[in-house]
């Protein structure tokens, strides 16, 4: 029995994840944000100053991937890491004014990449894949 790629869950998503990687990059790398940090901001975006483990745990990556990740993101000026005021072993990440300033650009670039990846479902379908989607997800992850 062979393998049949075009039948394996696994390789299409695999596949799917990396057009969407590759039509979200060529849209927000103008804007200076990577695949890498992209996720981050949206974490940081709806609820700011969280530590990293949080980030680590909302966005299901490596403790290191996410250190390496909000370096870079220090670096080029996005966030800035402040010991919490109640913890002092506890270093929280801000937006800074750049970073909360690529928001909506951001946001609608994702917005616009997705409207683009779904343009051939009708919006019924639409719902019924992300709903699938999640459940993958979710089942990958070990919850129900």
């Amino acid at each position: 029995m062979s393998f049949d790629r075009k039948a394996s869950a696994g390789y299409l998503a695999n596949h799917l994840a990396r057009l969407f990687a590759r039509a979200i990059h060529a849209r927000i790398k103008p804007l200076g944000l990577s695949p890498g940090t992209f996720p981050a901001m949206l974490e940081l975006w709806a609820e700011d100053g969280l530590s990293q483990r949080e980030l680590v745990a909302r966005l299901d990556i490596e403790q290191a991937t996410m250190a390496n990740t909000l370096s870079r993101m220090e670096r080029d000026g996005l966030v800035k890491r402040l010991r919490d005021e109640h913890d002092g072993r506890l270093q929280r990440v801000w937006l800074t004014e750049k970073g909360r300033a690529l928001e909506a650009p951001a946001v609608a670039a994702a917005e616009a990449v997705n409207a683009q990846a779904l343009a051939a479902l009708p919006p019924e379908e639409r719902v019924r894949f992300r709903d699938a989607m999640a459940k993958v997800i979710a089942g990958l992850q070990g919850g129900s």
